[in-house]
């Protein structure tokens, strides 16, 4: 595989260079930096995604025909590297990883009029309905239950770890529309607006302290039967489909930018014989092996990316990406908890703030790394957990 740039892309990444050291501002650089999560605070990430928009790049991944930039996969590989290394902000993923190609794909042509322009704008911020309590990663057997009453449906019971379920106006669910087959069968894929009555958040606050991920409840709340997607009780359907891109992200760029990280805290961090860390021939090997096995996980993102190019979605590959990538992330982040010792102690949320004033115990660089390590240990559980990627790849990759 040829990972040399061609000429163009050598100018594209130019371009891409030069497009964030002019827009990306010492404001959504500094919540970059302190993300301690998968996602930035609403408030910059929410600015940067404008200023993707109004560039015409916040659809790196969509094609020209949606409003998406079209780019090849060499492209998105150099914008999504470039993006990393620079520390922007993360734009939520939900409507334009998740929902947004769900509906490319299964949507009605008026859904797509709809959504999809308001995906790319920001207009409309989507959370995501599919794990409820005692169903996670045997999502089949959730209870939330939608009853057809005319030309709506009524949504009762709940849905967990709705991930910034307070600031969205749109929520994708899956519900259950009939109890008589298989569990699969009786499922359906639905959209509903947030500000309906009947519909209440309870905020989870996360050991780090971040209020990330809630709890929410639907009571009598009535939902319209054109929001359903796909067909009714063929929303198993829709729901991997979507799970394809949920786990075929690009995990490689933002790892490798974690491990500089390491590697810079490494050098000033000192082991028990008064060396760098770096100099200390145990910490080095973890840290050489860390990075020897990124390096094979962005060459499977390449070969996964040419099967999107050929196929237009990830396939059950995907599953690689998200088992490896999740573990490489929890390595990662024990490497840093190791490189900056008893500074991991203090949990200091309030400081992660853009220009909080409040003083800091310890450096600078060790303010995230702790906060991270705790966000990241459930990286191996959302989005399917590592055992089910495990049978996903055994089954459909392997044939086993």
């Amino acid at each position: 595989m040829d990972l040399s740039f061609k000429p163009e892309h050598e100018e594209f990444r130019k371009e891409v260079k030069e497009f964030l050291n002019n827009e990306l501002t010492e404001e959504l650089r500094e919540a970059g930096k302190l993300t301690a999560s998968v996602f930035s605070e609403v408030e910059y990430s929410s600015k940067w995604h404008k200023i993707l928009y109004n560039k015409g790049w916040i659809g790196a991944k969509w094609p020209k025909e949606y409003g998406g930039t079209g780019w090849d996969d060499m492209q998105r590989y150099i914008f999504s590297t470039e993006i990393a290394k620079a520390g922007a902000p993360s734009p939520t993923a939900m409507g334009l990883m998740m929902v947004g190609p769900v509906l490319m794909k299964h949507g009605t042509q008026k859904q797509k009029d709809f959504y999809l322009p308001r995906i790319l704008s920001g207009e409309d911020f989507w959370c995501q309905g599919y794990s409820e309590p005692g169903s996670g990663s045997d999502l089949a057997s959730l209870q939330c239950k939608a009853v057809r009453d005319g030309d709506h449906y009524v949504v009762n019971g709940t849905k967990i770890w709705t991930t910034h379920a307070q600031y969205a106006n749109r929520i994708f669910c899956l519900v259950r529309t009939d109890n008589s087959g298989k569990p699969q069968q009786g499922i359906t894929f639905l959209l509903i607006d947030m500000d309906t009555p009947g519909i209440e958040i309870k905020p989870i606050i996360t050991m780090a302290g971040d209020h990330e991920v809630n709890q929410t409840f639907f009571d009598d709340v009535r939902v319209p039967v054109e929001n359903v997607v796909g067909e009714e009780n063929d929303g198993w359907t829709v729901a991997k489909y979507l799970l394809e891109f949920e786990r075929g992200g690009n995990f490689a760029a933002g790892i490798q930018s974690s491990i500089e990280k390491v590697r810079e805290i490494a050098s000033i961090e000192r082991s028990d014989t008064g060396d760098s860390l770096l100099q200390d021939e145990v910490f080095l090997r973890s840290l050489s092996e860390t990075e020897i096995k990124v390096q094979a996980l962005l060459m499977t993102e390449h070969r996964i990316m040419a099967d999107i190019a050929e196929r237009g979605h990830p396939g059950p590959a995907s599953s690689i990406l998200k088992a490896r990538g999740s573990n490489l992330k929890q390595e990662v982040d024990m490497l840093a908890v190791e490189a900056i010792g008893y500074y991991s102690s203090p949990l200091q949320h309030e400081a992660r703030q853009p220009f909080s004033n409040l003083e800091r115990v310890g450096p600078e660089y060790a303010l995230t790394v702790f906060p991270s390590y705790l966000n990241n240990r459930a990286s191996t559980i959302y989005g399917g957990s590592d055992e089910v990627q495990h049978n996903i790849m055994a089954k459909f990759v392997l044939g086993l």
